[in-house]
Formats: C-alpha cells, structure tokens, sequence
C-alpha cells in the first residue's frame, strides 16, 4: 500500500456499493458521513439505482471487471485505511471485491450487505448470498445486518431446519468475521446487538422514529468504518458510531415525498437538540 506523503491528509476510507440518486443510501450516504466524521471517501460504484425517495424502479450492475481495475487503481494510488462494503449486484461481483481485499488483510472492512432495496428489487439470489457469505464474511472485521439478512447468510444446508438466529451467528463468526452487530427492530424501540467470538459484547437501545427513514444501515456502518479508520477499537467505534447515527435519525429530514434522509451533519446546526440516551450494554 501506498504511503502517504501529506501528514495532513485525513484516513482514507474505500467504499463498494450502488449509486443512489437520493442521496439516501449506497455511495452518496457513505461520501456524507465519512465527510462528517473527518475522513476522505473514495468509492467503486458496483451498480447504480434509478430510485426516489418513495422506492426504486430498476438496479443495473456493473461489470465486475471493472470493478476490480477501479478499485486496485485507487488502492495503488491512496492509502486505505478501511474499506467498507455495502450492496452488490451479483456473485462475480462479490468475488471480483473478495479478490481484491484479500490482498490487504490489515485493512479493517466493515460488510453491511443489503438483499432488499425495497419490497419489489430483493437481491437475494442464491448465488449472491453464498458469495457473500463465504468470499466476504470470512474477511469481515464488523458485519452489519439486521436479523433477516443474518438469516439468509446462515447458508443452511437444503434438508435442514429453518436457521435460528443463534445458529446464523455462529456459523457466520465460525467462518472468520470478527464481530457481528445485529439489529432487530421493535414497535417502539431499534435494539443493537454486538456478538464476537466470545459472545454477546454489548447491547444498545434505542428510540425508533416515527418516520421510515432510508440509509441507516449504509450510515451505521460508514460511521463504523470512518472511526476504525481513525484508529478506534471496533467495540468503541461501534458503540459511537451508534450514537452517530441516532442523532442524525433524530435530526432526519424528508426531501421529497417519500421516505424521511438521516441528516449526517446534524452537528452543524446552531440550534440544540437533546441526544439519545445509550442503552444500558
């Protein structure tokens, strides 16, 4: 990996995932919130969305060997300090990723794979699950998932039983991700639930807004992402990069006439608004 040669140069973060025009998700929300949180986002666009804030009508991949000539062009140019990994399109895209962050073990990579756009583009094909789980998970240092996608991930053999979410951890942790943070999320409250090899870490509730908001899981781990680029331990950058993104929830504003955007620079405004209370780990 390059060095970097301008000390004031801020952490350098490589984020894989879809273009959305919205600004709600995908890339545009991961270049928001790493700017918010003092790090530079280059990015791989690995398909693009022709979308609104009320849904999306059409998902186009892009060609995976692009996708890996873009990506190693950044990394042999910029040092990288944390790739983060958001949603793909396809199988040989998820290996085209695999391959190339294989080569950067150190490099700390947060995995939050996204099989449900919305209710009529499901990206759940087999092929792209099993990529995922066995090319990616592997080399996962913090996976963000709520408990459906953990579910599909858990890659159950064909003649047994629907998968627990106990059994889908462990056998994701087995294959070599570092930590899992699990969210479910209730009628009032969004619980998260952070799992590593010795078990349950930390658990953190939170408010549920009122409003549907886009982008939390693409926000939640661009703020996880930003912060272990800045040297944070993951169960530290976890815990913050949550309070990151409830206060942005609570600051959330709805542009068009759909769904509600969290408002990554929340901080800027000049009046003052409660934060949210941790929950008790």
């Amino acid at each position: 990996m390059p060095s970097n040669t301008h000390p004031d140069t801020p952490p350098i973060v490589l984020c894989f995932g879809l273009a959305d025009p919205t600004g709600a998700s995908g890339l545009q929300a991961d270049l928001l919130t790493l700017a918010s949180m003092g790090c530079h986002g280059v990015t791989v666009l690995t398909g693009y969305t022709v979308s609104d804030s009320a849904g999306v009508d059409e998902v186009i991949g892009i060609d995976a060997d692009t996708v890996a000539t873009q990506a190693r062009k950044l990394l042999e140019d910029m040092p990288v300090a944390a790739f983060k990994i958001g949603a793909t399109t396809r199988a040989d895209i998820v290996s085209a990723i695999a391959e190339v962050v294989a080569d950067y073990d150190d490099v700390p990579l947060i995995l939050a794979p996204d099989f449900t756009l919305d209710d009529e583009h499901v990206l759940a094909a087999d092929e792209l699950r099993e990529a995922i789980a066995e090319l990616l998970a592997p080399q996962t240092t913090v996976l963000v998932a709520d408990r459906g996608d953990l579910l599909q991930l858990a890659q159950p053999d064909s003649d047994a039983d629907a998968p627990t979410l106990t059994h889908a951890l462990n056998e994701i942790l087995e294959r070599g991700c570092e930590y899992i943070l699990a969210s479910e999320t209730g009628t009032l409250r969004t619980t998260c639930t952070l799992y590593g090899e010795e078990g349950q870490v930390r658990q953190d509730q939170w408010e549920r807004s009122p409003h549907r908001i886009l982008g939390l899981n693409d926000t939640l781990a661009s703020a996880i992402a930003a912060l272990l680029a800045n040297g944070l331990e993951p169960p530290e950058a976890i815990r913050e990069a949550q309070e990151y993104l409830h206060q942005a929830s609570r600051s959330a504003f709805r542009p068009g006439m759909g769904a509600y955007l969290p408002d990554r620079f929340f901080w800027a405004k000049t009046d003052d608004k409660e934060t949210p209370e941790e929950g008790d780990a």
